[in-house]
């Protein structure tokens, strides 16, 4: 019996894996996709859908990975020290159960032509192709399977250390909220944080996450810090995940063998996002994938480093300076006084935005208020 044979296998059919399958089908590139679960399945997350992602997905096609779900327009961000900036989203942003969204994206990888399989990864060996457990090859391999990526292993990039992986755990709720995302910062084990994501049905995504330094954390501690910041009803459907931080990111790739999304560490060092990136990063991969595997893992460095190079080295930028909690509660203080710093804030966190000198200028000046100099 032969193998199968592809221009392009990726492993994983979440966000990333699906948005790089529809990438490389674009491209002509003959795509297998496999996963290790049947879809529709559950998948920790926040469920919010920023509107730049919703933007690459329009780019490969997919029009209906928000459809029926309200667009959110609103942000309250609470401060460690307890200063609130609630103000209209630069553009409105999505809460779509993952269950939902990730099914949509993989019916969109397969109406293009992806060959969808379930198979569970365990090997990948590179040869004048790249053969993934002695049962299908390709010229290209992507790795989209996630913060404990096969593929990742394959290629001897270890997992993020800890102060570089965070831990989440979510569950869904009643909600009277129907139209703002709530997101409450604390003090306490600084960075962490707790939101509520409305999905517009009376129901909300509601989690708590922080960073990881090296002990581990119990799922009741996890939902008591939780219950401590957004008290409330009784959590459903509760989960936890791992989330490798953008700021320890592997190589993107070794010969023929390529990652996206968390299997290459890109989640938002300040806010745990990763959906924009997964869709993006996935979208890069695939359409270098189907040019073909001479050179590919540098056309893909460097097709990243130029869409998202600036924004990943301001958003490790502003991880570093708000290890102190005063400077988030400056921060939040400035978003609420401006609007223009809000918008930066949210683009920063959300999306591929930059910090800029005027927003830098508001946060330090209610760092250190200018004092007049006698003469």
């Amino acid at each position: 019996m032969g193998i199968d044979a592809y221009d392009v296998a990726v492993i994983g059919a979440g966000p990333a894996g699906s948005a790089a399958a529809i990438a490389a089908r674009r491209a002509g590139a003959r795509v297998l996709l496999l996963d290790r679960a049947d879809f529709p399945r559950d998948k920790t997350c926040g469920d919010g859908i920023a509107a730049e992602a919703v933007d690459v997905l329009t780019g490969l096609g997919v029009a209906d990975a928000t459809s029926g779900f309200a667009p959110i327009g609103r942000l309250r961000l609470v401060a460690p020290g307890g200063t609130a900036a609630a103000r209209e989203l630069p553009r409105p942003a999505y809460t779509v159960p993952r269950r939902i969204f990730d099914e949509r994206l993989v019916r969109a990888a397969v109406a293009a032509g992806a060959v969808l399989r379930r198979h569970t990864v365990r090997q990948l060996e590179e040869r004048d192709t790249v053969v993934i457990d002695g049962t299908f090859r390709a010229h290209v391999v992507i790795g989209a399977d996630g913060a404990g990526s096969v593929v990742r292993r394959s290629i001897g990039a270890a997992v993020n250390p800890a102060g570089h992986l965070a831990i989440a755990i979510r569950g869904y709720r009643p909600t009277g909220n129907t139209g703002e995302q709530v997101v409450v910062t604390t003090r306490q084990r600084w960075p962490a944080y707790a939101w509520e994501f409305p999905l517009g049905d009376g129901t909300a995504n509601v989690g708590y996450g922080e960073l990881l330094r090296g002990t581990a954390l119990s799922r009741s501690y996890l939902l008591g810090r939780l219950a401590e910041l957004l008290p409330g009803g009784e959590l459903a459907a509760v989960r936890g995940h791992h989330l490798p931080l953008s700021t320890h990111r592997p190589a993107p790739g070794r010969g023929r063998v390529l990652l996206a999304g968390d299997a290459l560490s890109l989640i938002n060092p300040c806010t745990g996002e990763g959906i924009f990136y997964a869709v993006l990063s996935g979208a890069l991969a695939g359409a270098e994938a189907a040019r073909g595997p001479h050179e590919v893992a540098r056309r893909y460095r460097d097709a990243l480093r130029r869409r998202l190079g600036r924004h990943l080295r301001h958003s490790a930028a502003a991880a570093r300076l708000t290890t102190w909690p005063r400077v988030a509660d400056a921060a939040v203080a400035a978003a609420a006084a401006d609007a223009g710093v809000f918008a930066r804030m949210v683009e920063l966190g959300l999306a591929d935005g930059l910090l800029d000198a005027r927003t830098i200028g508001r946060i330090a000046a209610r760092l250190a208020p200018w004092r007049t100099v006698p003469a």
